[in-house]
């Protein structure tokens, strides 16, 4: 100890000697950055510039962590950061992170840049198992990720394969299923699509409401053991300290809520935990390293007095601050109420010209088949006057013909009285004459008649090309018509921005806050639809689930959902 100490003040005193400056890099959850800092400064100093540099204001959730040696600390904020054990090289590294979470993340989380680090912080530990998710969650919580990065659903942009490259599940949850890639994509975005119409602000904070319920959500672990020298694990959030057995970090065994803890303090490597009853034994355990002590001193503290704050009075400038947010979040739905009208209205434009569109292509048809009829029209009018023509002629040679006969039957009436057979012969032949002369005159009559009739079909062809002239010239001008509408758009559809600007009165924010507190009613609502979403969600991957695969916290998760159940 005495030596690692002789080699820090060597190293400060070598800093100081060369520099009145030192480097650091500060990696947050989206990007790193550089820093140019005094020798002087304190752990405060260095923390609000990163607070200032990200727009931070609720600074007591986060905080500077750095790696030293097996185990990690949290920069202090009242002693230089060259005098505390930071790490050797240059530049100084760390870590901004949350170092304590809310209790309830959708009422203590002001700013959007808070929720959206603890957002990727959350994911992040889900990701990567430090968090245990079931199944179901984890699809659902895929899903708000999902939305929080591409936006609201849309099946032309967002085709099958689009999150081939996105890390979404954890390893645990797909080897525990027989589903392909496939597979998973589908039932996480058959859930993204109904998530259509959100923020991407109100993406994260649905994320973040589904994980803080989630049994290891915002619990520090350490190894510790009792008085009997048995192995144990301590937990540290933001409800107090619990104990675990080592290989289930789901069920304490026992708890501590912040509320009954009379005293907390520590003695080299041993640590009490004094209860408010004075008739409730006093816990008593051992950690491995003074260090680690330290350390859970450090978060007992932190989330004792952010649990007590949580029960007084918001400060000025939280009252401030959450003012500022709700008057944000006000803008921003009327912002999106405008933005809403106008796709809106858009939207009823395109339609109204689609229609138009449409209507004129029907126009369009219906005079091109009026055209057409009209044609035909014509045409039959044509054939039928021929045939008119042809039935008069045949007619006359009818008529012709028998006037030829009856000139014959007179000669042969004359040529008749040569001869009784003659006559006989005659009498026979004038017969036929007169049988064919009346076949004739039928067929003339009949020819007539025929004729005649061509004449009245032909007259209505030319009544029936009349009126397909009158319903061309009808449809010729509906469409030019219906044209001259389609240029002008009506007065309605008209985007004036001035019948889209809105006034922020003191009613309208009274409203917006009854609405707030109204949501908080609903919240319960809600939690029960989510809770059946859940559900569903198992319902439909459980006969995939590999049994042989669930890790020993799948299968305590699994006894406990079934203990609450019953």
């Amino acid at each position: 100890m005495a030596s690692v100490l002789a080699g820090k003040m060597g190293l400060n005193s070598l800093l100081r000697k060369q520099s009145r400056n030192f480097n650091v890099r500060i990696c947050t959850m989206e990007s790193d950055m550089e820093f140019s800092c005094e020798v002087k400064w304190k752990g405060k100093d260095l923390f609000d510039l990163v607070c200032r540099t990200l727009g931070l204001r609720e600074t007591w959730f986060f905080g500077l962590r750095y790696n030293i040696k097996d185990t990690v600390a949290w920069l202090k904020m009242d002693k230089k950061v060259l005098d505390q054990e930071v790490p050797k090289e240059e530049p100084i590294t760390f870590n901004f992170l949350a170092k304590f979470y809310p209790e309830n993340a959708e009422e203590e989380l002001v700013q959007d840049i808070t929720q959206h680090l603890f957002f990727l912080q959350v994911k992040k530990k889900i990701l990567e198992e430090e968090v245990h998710c079931p199944p179901e969650a984890s699809v659902l919580l895929a899903s708000y990720a999902v939305h929080a990065k591409y936006g609201d659903y849309d099946s032309s942009v967002h085709k099958p394969g689009f999150l081939a490259q996105e890390e979404l599940l954890p390893k645990r949850v797909i080897n525990l299923y027989q589903m392909t890639a496939e597979m998973w994509e589908e039932r996480i975005t058959a859930c993204y699509a109904e998530h259509r119409g959100r923020t991407r602000d109100e993406a994260e904070m649905e994320y973040l409401k589904i994980a803080q319920d989630l049994d290891m959500y915002g619990v520090n672990y350490f190894l510790i053991r009792n008085k009997k020298g048995t192995d144990l694990l301590l937990g540290v959030d933001a409800l107090g300290l619990h104990i675990y057995e080592p290989d289930n970090r789901l069920t304490p065994k026992c708890s501590f809520p912040w509320n009954e803890i009379r005293n907390i303090s520590y003695s080299d490597k041993e640590f009490t935990i004094k209860p408010l009853d004075k008739k409730t034994n006093v816990f008593k355990f051992n950690s491995s390293r003074l260090r680690v002590n330290k350390l859970i001193l450090q978060l007992c503290i932190g989330n004792h007095d952010l649990f007590m704050r949580r029960r007084w009075v918001d400060s000025l400038e939280v009252q401030q601050m959450k003012a500022q947010a709700r008057e944000e979040r006000a803008r921003k739905q009327v912002e999106r109420q405008r933005l809403q009208r106008e796709k809106q209205l858009r939207e009823e434009a395109e339609r109204a010209r689609d229609e138009l569109e449409r209507r004129l292509i029907q126009l369009q048809d219906e005079a091109h088949m009026a055209n057409e009829a009209l044609l035909r029209s014509e045409q039959t009018a044509d054939l039928l006057a021929e045939k008119a023509q042809i039935a008069e002629e045949e007619a006359k040679l009818l008529a012709q013909k028998a006037a030829e006969a009856e000139t014959e039957m007179q000669r042969i009436k004359v040529t008749a009285i040569r001869s009784q057979e003659e006559r006989r012969l005659m009498e026979q032949k004038m017969l036929e004459a007169e049988i064919l002369a009346l076949k004739m005159a039928e067929e003339s009559e009949r020819r007539a008649k025929e004729a005649e009739q061509l004449k009245q079909d032909l007259q209505e062809a030319k009544e029936s090309e009349r009126r397909a002239k009158n319903k061309l010239l009808e449809i010729t001008s509906r469409t030019v018509h219906t044209v001259s509408e389609q240029s002008v758009l009506p007065p309605d559809l008209s985007l004036s921005r001035e019948n889209l600007s809105f006034d922020f009165k003191d009613t309208d924010m009274k409203r917006l806050s009854m609405e707030i507190e109204k949501e908080k009613v609903e919240y319960m609502e809600k939690s029960k639809h989510l809770q059946e979403q859940l559900n569903e969600l198992k319902t439909e991957i459980e006969s995939l689930k590999l049994k042989e695969r669930e890790t020993p916290l799948d299968i305590i998760h699994n006894q406990n959902t079934e203990t609450v159940c019953m």
